[in-house]
């Protein structure tokens, strides 16, 4: 009897075990795509910055160019 009471608890520590490691494992993974996500995020928000600020310099340009026409 007692035999079998310490093999059920040996078995519910080793499934409890068992789901805390694919817990573990599954949170490894979603930060490792999320550090992969980042840097792609990261290598696209500097495109459109470059692309922003050149947009900024020729507006500026033009308008620096319409405000001297009009004098």
């Amino acid at each position: 009897m007692q035999d079998q009471r310490i093999e059920k608890l040996a078995a519910v520590a080793v499934n409890i075990t068992k789901v805390l490691v694919i817990i573990y494992l599954g949170f490894v993974e979603v930060f490792k795509i999320i550090k992969s996500l980042q840097k792609l995020l990261d290598a696209e928000l500097d495109l459109s910055r470059k692309w922003a600020s050149q947009n900024y310099s020729i507006l500026k340009k033009r308008l620096a160019e319409q405000k001297i026409a009009r004098v």
